[in-house]
């Protein structure tokens, strides 16, 4: 997950510092919300309203590049966030994201969403903290959404925000326990417009005309490690090969289709722990540990860097208790040279995450 900070961070960066013509700005948020009870495993963790706050430091985009005017003129940035999750056993949370802002109604409205790293200051532990059972690692992926109302320069450059956010913390089943937390909350804050008094123009907006391109075929290894999702078992490595087919429709948007094949140690020594603690369950110990899937997916292009949605289906699935037949995978791709590209993504079963994905990429 250091690797996903990174590569966040270096994208982020890279955007940051890109342009000449450059306005940043700085947000300071309080927010006070609620740990929403997603499982009733989580409910003795839900004590106390928590509290923190967001910081964020921001580019603004001007239309320099064609993507920027796709997009609106969005922002891109970094934000730090520390949460008091308001419960003796989960503690304190301090997060480090790289964001990207979209705005609305005339600049007035702002969807932020951002990716990075969490440190949890009270995680799990089989003596001293069995009671954390949502963080198992101190060292956490976390995500965090928000949409504010805003206004910016109102006097000097300062201005004001409020809102709503939602935070979310998770190991991505990296190491057992993980039951993960998601605060909503409301926001209220400041924020300071540096360079306010310089005055740049925004790039108009041109018609691009339509922009299609041939099917093409993608070849993709994955890899990291998970948890048996049994608590003492620790990180073992996965392998997954991907072939699917894609067709870019527009500049922004490109359909996949395709096919994979999972091999999970993990999933081994689940298979292998079930048949010798409950061999009344009916778990012999010779099941195969292999999947196979279909899915379907959409990529959502911002110049060389894009975000992955897909949905798959478990079509050779022997041992069905494992996780849920129906996947999804949400993530970052980044071209690196030419038809080659690197991604970070989190493969789920609804709200229950199995692993975080390294892959590397290329399309023919």
């Amino acid at each position: 997950m250091k690797k996903l900070l990174a590569c966040l961070l270096f994208i982020s960066g890279n955007w940051l510092f890109a342009q000449e013509d450059r306005q940043y700005s700085v947000e300071a948020n309080y927010f006070y919300g609620n740990i929403v009870e997603h499982s009733p495993a989580i409910s003795h963790l839900i004590t106390h309203y928590p509290e923190g706050v967001l910081l964020s430091f921001s580019k603004k985009t001007f239309g320099a590049e064609a993507w920027e005017r796709r997009y609106n003129y969005p922002e891109l940035g970094v934000t730090f966030t520390y949460q008091d999750l308001k419960n003796q056993y989960l503690g304190e949370n301090y997060g480090l994201y790289a964001h990207m802002g979209f705005y609305f109604l005339k600049r007035h409205l702002l969807l932020k969403v951002g990716q990075g790293l969490a440190y949890a200051t009270s995680p799990y532990d089989p003596d001293t903290n069995y009671q954390n059972n949502a963080f198992g690692s101190p060292v956490l992926s976390t995500t965090y959404l928000s949409g504010n109302f805003l206004w910016e320069d109102i006097f000097e450059g300062l201005g004001f925000q409020a809102g709503i956010s939602l935070i979310h913390y998770s190991n991505a089943d990296f190491i057992s326990p993980n039951s993960s937390t998601n605060t909503a909350a409301v926001n209220i804050g400041m924020n300071y417009l540096l360079g306010h008094e310089k005055e740049i123009k925004y790039v108009p907006k041109e018609e691009e005309g339509k922009y299609t391109e041939p099917v093409h075929v993608n070849m993709v290894l994955r890899s990291g490690v998970n948890s048996a999702r049994i608590i003492g078992t620790g990180s073992l490595p996965f392998l997954t090969f991907s072939a699917y087919a894609d067709k870019r429709l527009s500049r922004k948007s490109t359909l996949q289709a395709g096919t994979e094949i999972f091999f999970s140690r993990a999933m081994e020594e689940y298979i292998n722990y079930h048949a010798a603690a409950f061999p009344e369950g009916g778990t012999t110990g010779e099941e195969d540990a292999k999947r196979v899937g279909i899915f379907a997916g959409h990529q959502l292009t911002f110049h060389k860097t894009s975000v992955l949605t897909q949905l798959g289906y478990y079509i050779y699935y022997p041992y069905e208790r494992f996780v849920d037949q129906v996947y999804n995978r949400v993530g970052l791709q980044r071209e690196l040279y030419k038809d080659l590209f690197a991604s970070v993504t989190v493969r789920s079963h609804g709200a229950n995450a199995e692993a975080v994905e390294f892959s590397i990429g290329y399309r023919l």
